[in-house]
């Protein structure tokens, strides 16, 4: 086994490493995570606690392809100062921002980082893009694909988790002393549905977004993140289209069907 494979190894094992109550070392948390526990404390408490996390479902590669191109387009903008004519077109008055720190900012698994005091945790998240208005004010830019007939918005009760993304992303930049403007945007991509066959392509309608963003939630959510963290394990919460949490709700499910034919195999076994 080679060395990078071997350091690859340790930085995820690092990463993966369960919380110990009472800790002293800072510990890290990812905006995912911070998602995670809003949705369901208790697959939160199971993952952080005891390394037992929900199955992942496929990766959404082609919303990795469309996130890739967008950063190289509005990169390129970047680079000569100028607006990208979509901004233009949905009437931002900002440019990309330009900062040494932006490729860092970008990477999974470092992105932004800031260490809140009052509860020890090193928190993280990855932003898509940051632009910038003529006063200094940045924006947190987020990059969505999707395809469907209708037009795309951010009104869905579920698309809250895209918002408080958002939100994170602002707080995350504040606390690296960025003067950062509640006004953030969505870069919405919807694949056309209306065209007569594939032809080895898939055509966009692109707009921007605004979302005016309220960070307040975090600093109290992140005090009881860490009560939780410390405690034992809480209740099930929420799926995230509504009612209890799917996978609190299976793994309950399974357990009892489990439960059951071993009792009846027994039964069956002493008659």
């Amino acid at each position: 086994m080679n060395g990078r494979i071997v350091n690859n190894m340790a930085n995820w094992k690092q990463r993966s490493a369960p919380y110990k109550p009472g800790q002293t070392a800072p510990y890290k948390i990812s905006r995912s995570k911070i998602e995670l526990y809003m949705q369901c404390a208790r697959c939160f408490w199971l993952d952080l606690r005891l390394g037992i996390k929900r199955p992942n479902g496929p990766p959404f590669t082609i919303n990795k392809a469309i996130d890739a191109l967008l950063k190289k387009e509005f990169n390129s903008y970047r680079i000569k100062g100028k607006p990208h004519p979509i901004m233009i077109e949905f009437g931002v008055d900002a440019i990309p921002f330009q900062h040494e720190q932006l490729d860092t900012w970008r990477q999974t698994f470092v992105g932004v980082s800031a260490l809140h005091k009052p509860t020890n945790l090193q928190i993280f998240g990855a932003v898509d893009d940051l632009w910038v208005s003529g006063s200094g004010d940045v924006m947190v830019v987020d990059y969505k694909a999707t395809a469907k007939e209708k037009e795309v918005d951010i009104s869905s009760d579920w698309q809250i988790s895209y918002k408080r993304q958002l939100e994170i992303y602002q707080w995350l930049l504040r606390q690296v002393g960025l003067k950062v403007s509640d006004t953030g945007y969505f870069v919405y991509a919807n694949g056309r549905l209306d065209l007569d066959g594939f032809f080895d392509r898939i055509e966009f309608r692109t707009k921007i977004i605004p979302y005016h963003g309220d960070d307040s939630w975090i600093e109290p959510t992140l005090l009881r993140i860490k009560d939780c963290l410390e405690n034992d394990m809480p209740a099930v919460g929420l799926a995230a289209m509504g009612g209890t949490c799917d996978f609190c709700a299976y793994a309950r499910s399974r357990t009892e069907l489990t439960l059951q034919s071993v009792q009846s195999k027994q039964k069956s076994g002493s008659a």
